[in-house]
C-alpha cells in the first residue's frame, strides 16, 4: 500500500538552533539512532505516526548538520531572460536573472537548457561545476539527449571551480548568506537552497516554463552529492535524487567513518560545508543525536539512489550499508521499499563513464515512468550483510563445541578463529599489484624522499607492497603494517594524514615495511563478502591471522615473490604494527607465531567478556555480526562471560617478547577501565614486566604522526 507523506519543503523551514554538545536526543551508541523510534524511546507503530517522528528528525538534522534556514523563502519578484541561444543540437540555452524580495533585492542567475519540442519536460537540476558539466561528466548534455530539460543552479561552493562560463555562479551562496544573517545555515545547505530558488522560477505559472512539475530530479557528485541529498530532504517538489559518492555526512554516517576507517571525520570538511560546531564531535561521533542516515528519513518515500564505488576514498562501503539498512526501514514503513537503493560500481571516486550516466538517467526514467527502465535494473545489493543463522546452520555439533576450561589458552583461541582449511585459498588476481591499482589506491600519494616501493606476492595469493629506504644497505628490521576498518582504502591512509603515511615514514627511517590489504578490505573487498560461502568453518579473523603468518614466511624465509630485487632484511627483527582492527589482528598473530619479534597494537581491542550490549562500544556483535570477523562469538551473545578466552589470554601468549599496547583514554570503541584491568592480568606472564608496555594517552582513537612516533620510539628502545 502506498502512503503519501507530506514533507515541509526547505522553502518553508524554520529551524531552531541548538548546540550539538547538549546531546539533544540524549542518544549515545555505536550503532545509528533508530529512525523508527521517537526520542522518548517509543517505537513508530504505523505510517500515521511517522509525521511526528519525521518532525523530530528534521529538527535534529538542522541542529546537528545544516543550521537554520531563512524563516520563509523570499518572493520571486522578477525573472528576466538575459540571453537565449540555440545550440547545434537544437536545444535552447536560456540564461535567466532571478530577483528576490530580500532586503537588498538579491539576484541570481540560472541557466535553463530546453530540448527540442513543446514539453512539458522532466527537469534535471545540477550545479555547474567543471566536473559535472564539462566533458568528464556531461550530465546536462546527457539529460538533453534523453528528452530532459536541464537547470544549472548557482549552488557552487567557494572552494570549488565553476565550469567555464559559469564563474559568477560561485557568488550566490555568499550573497544570500549575507541577506539572512539571522540564519545559521552552512555553505552546502545554502547551495541546496539555491536549487529550491531555481524551482520557484521553473514552477511559477507566470513564466510558463515547459516543465513537468511532478518530474523534477537532482544529481550531484562528491560534495554536490551531499548538496543534492540536502536539497531533496528539504524540498518535497524534488521527485528523485542521485547522489554519486557523497561520502560523510551524507551516504556515510560519521559513526562508521572517522579515524579508525581512514575516511572522513568531522574536522575534515573544509570551510563551512556544515555547521562549524559539528567538528566538536571529533572522536565522540557516537554521541551525535542523529547521523547521516537522517537524510533518508527526510527524503522517503521519494526515489533516492546512492552510487558508490568499491574503493572510493570518501566512502567506505560498510558505512554506506549501515545507513542504507536503517533508511530502508522507513521506506518499508511507507510502502515504497524499491524507491531507495545503493548501487555499486568498480573503481574509485572518479571517473564518470557513459555506463554511469546511463544508470543515473535510467533511475530518473524509472522514477517518472518514462522509457524502458525497469526496477530489476536496481536490485538490492549488499557487500556486508552477514547471515549468522545461515552460518550456524552449516556448523556441526563438533564445530560449535568449545574446548574445556582446562584446555590450553592457545587451543581455546584457535577454536574461536575457526578451522584453517587444508587447502590454501587461491586468487585469480594478477600476480602483483598493477600500476593502475596502486594509482587508484593512492599508494604513492604521500611518498617522501628516500622511499621506494616493490610489489610483492606471498601466501594464498596476497598482493602487497614492500616499502624501504634504498640508501640503507645493511639488513633492516621489518614491520608488517596492519590497517584498521578501512574497507574502501585497505592499507592506505586517506583522510587525516599528517605529513605522510606510516609506511612511507617508517621506510624513510630505515625500516622495511610490508603493507597489504586484509581479507575483505581494499582491493580484497569482495573476498570478504563471499568468504563464508567458501569457508564456513573458518573465520575472516582467522584468515587475517593466516595472512600475517604468510607474511612472516615471506620476510623470514623468502616464501613469496617480489617484482624486483628485495632490500636486505634483518630476519630476526620482524615486528607487527597494527591499528584498530589491525591492532587486534596483530595481537592474535603474534600470540600464535613465535617468529614475530614483537608487536605494537594501537586501539586494538576491548575485552570480550565485558563487552556487552550495555556498552556504548556496540558489544561483541561488532565482531561476530557487523563485521563478520568471528562468527563463533555469536554463540555467546548475551552470555559474554562464558567466552572461552579473553585478550589477557591472547596477550599472555606473546610473553616474553616485547609488546606495546596503546590505549587512548577517550577511545569511543573501547572501555578504558576494562582494558587496564585486562593488561594487568596479562602482565603476570612476563618475568620482565617492562617488556609489556601499556601507554594510555589522554587522547581519542586515531593513528597519525604522534602515534607513528610512539611506535618508532618504542622500536628504538628494543
Amino acid at each position: 500500500m502506498s502512503h503519501r507523506i507530506v514533507l515541509i519543503p526547505l522553502i518553508a523551514l524554520i529551524g531552531a538552533y541548538a548546540s550539538p554538545c547538549t546531546g539533544t536526543a540524549g542518544y549515545i551508541g555505536a550503532d545509528l539512532p533508530a529512525l523508527l523510534e521517537f526520542e522518548d524511546g517509543r517505537a513508530v507503530q504505523n505510517p500515521a505516526e511517522w509525521p511526528l517522528r519525521l518532525a523530530e528528525i528534521r529538527r535534529l538534522m538542522i541542529e546537528t548538520f545544516t543550521g537554520t534556514f531563512p524563516a520563509k523563502p523570499p518572493r520571486l519578484l522578477d525573472a528576466k531572460i538575459v540571453r537565449e541561444t540555440q545550440a547545434d543540437d537544437g536545444s535552447m540555452r536560456r540564461r535567466v536573472k532571478l530577483t528576490f524580495d530580500t532586503r537588498n533585492r538579491a539576484a541570481i542567475e540560472i541557466c535553463l537548457w530546453l530540448p527540442p519540442g513543446k514539453g512539458p519536460f522532466p527537469v534535471l537540476l545540477t550545479a555547474p561545476v567543471e566536473w559535472q558539466v564539462d566533458r568528464r561528466c556531461q550530465w546536462p548534455q546527457a539529460a538533453l539527449k534523453r528528452g530532459y530539460a536541464a537547470c544549472l543552479y548557482p549552488g557552487v561552493s567557494f572552494t570549488c571551480r565553476p565550469a567555464k562560463g559559469y564563474e559568477s555562479y560561485k557568488k550566490a551562496i555568499g550573497v544570500f548568506r549575507a541577506e539572512y544573517p539571522e540564519a545559521t545555515w552552512a555553505d552546502l545547505p545554502c547551495g541546496a537552497w539555491m536549487a529550491s530558488r531555481a524551482l520557484d522560477y521553473l514552477l511559477d505559472p507566470r513564466y510558463e516554463c515547459p516543465i513537468a512539475k511532478d518530474q523534477i530530479c537532482i544529481m550531484g557528485h562528491s560534495r554536490y552529492g551531499k548538496q543534492s541529498l540536502i536539497a531533496t530532504a528539504f524540498d518535497e517538489r524534488i521527485t528523485s535524487v542521485v547522489a554519486r559518492s557523497p561520502g560523510s555526512p551524507a551516504s556515510c554516517p560519521y559513526r562508521f567513518t572517522s579515524r579508525d576507517t581512514f575516511a572522513e571525520a568531522p574536522p575534515d570538511f573544509p570551510g563551512d560545508w556544515f555547521r562549524p560546531d559539528l567538528k566538536r564531535y571529533y572522536g565522540r561521533e557516537h554521541e551525535l543525536p542523529i547521523d547521516a542516515h537522517g537524510w533518508y528519513a527526510l527524503i522517503a518515500p521519494r526515489r533516492c539512489l546512492i552510487h558508490t564505488a568499491h574503493n572510493d576514498g570518501c566512502e567506505p562501503t560498510f558505512a554506506v550499508e549501515r545507513a542504507y539498512r536503517e533508511g530502508r526501514q522507513v521506506y518499508h514503513l511507507l510502502g515504497r521499499p524499491e524507491n531507495l537503493r545503493v548501487q555499486y560500481r568498480e573503481g574509485a571516486h572518479n571517473p564518470t563513464t557513459d555506463s554511469h550516466r546511463k544508470v543515473y538517467l535510467d533511475w530518473f526514467d524509472l522514477s517518472f515512468g518514462r522509457g524502458a527502465a525497469r526496477q530489476d535494473q536496481f536490485p538490492e545489493e549488499f557487500i556486508h550483510k552477514f547471515d549468522w543463522q545461515a552460518w550456524r546452520a552449516r556448523q556441526s555439533k563438533v564445530d560449535v563445541t568449545q574446548p574445556g576450561k582446562d584446555a590450553p589458552a592457545r587451543t581455546r583461541i584457535e577454536w574461536a578463529l575457526g578451522t584453517t582449511p587444508t587447502r590454501a585459498p587461491s586468487s585469480e588476481a594478477p600476480r602483483f599489484l598493477t600500476d593502475a591499482e596502486s594509482e587508484m589506491m593512492t599508494h604513492d600519494r604521500w611518498q617522501v624522499e628516500n622511499t621506494a616501493r616493490i610489489p610483492v606476492n606471498f601466501g594464498a595469493g596476497v598482493r602487497g607492497n614492500l616499502y624501504y629506504n634504498p640508501t640503507v644497505k645493511s639488513p633492516a628490521p621489518a614491520v608488517i603494517w596492519l590497517h584498521p576498518y578501512s574497507y574502501h582504502s585497505g592499507y592506505n591512509e586517506g583522510y587525516g594524514v599528517q605529513g605522510t603515511t606510516v609506511y612511507h615514514r617508517l621506510a624513510r627511517q630505515g625500516y622495511v615495511v610490508l603493507a597489504y590489504d586484509q581479507c575483505g578490505f581494499g582491493l580484497r573487498l569482495l573476498e570478504g563478502r563471499d568468504f563464508y560461502e567458501d569457508y564456513p568453518h573458518w573465520s575472516r579473523l582467522g584468515r587475517m591471522v593466516y595472512d600475517v603468518r604468510s607474511a612472516v614466511d615471506f620476510l623470514a624465509e623468502g616464501q613469496g615473490h617480489a617484482k624486483s630485487e628485495m632490500p636486505p632484511i634483518d630476519r630476526e627483527r620482524i615486528y607487527v604494527l597494527g591499528y584498530s582492527l589491525g591492532g587486534m589482528v596483530g595481537l592474535y598473530a603474534t600470540a600464535l607465531d613465535e617468529r614475530i619479534a614483537g608487536v605494537a597494537s594501537f586501539s586494538g581491542f576491548t575485552p570480550l567478556r565485558t563487552d556487552t550490549d550495555a556498552k556504548t562500544t556496540g558489544g561483541i556483535r561488532r565482531l561476530w555480526q557487523w563485521h563478520a570477523l568471528q562468527p563463533k562469538l555469536g554463540l555467546f551473545q548475551g552470555r559474554e562471560q562464558e567466552i572461552p578466552y579473553d585478550f589477557d589470554d591472547v596477550i599472555a601468549q606473546i610473553a616474553p617478547r616485547p609488546c606495546l599496547i596503546v590505549s587512548p583514554q577517550r577511545n569511543r570503541n573501547a572501555d578504558f577501565e576494562d582494558i587496564v584491568a585486562c593488561i594487568e592480568r596479562a602482565r603476570e606472564a612476563w618475568q620482565a614486566p617492562n617488556r609489556l608496555q601499556h601507554l594510555t594517552p589522554d587522547d581519542i582513537d586515531r593513528f597519525q604522526k604522534d602515534q607513528h612516533t610512539l611506535f618508532t620510539n618504542w622500536c628504538a628502545g628494543l
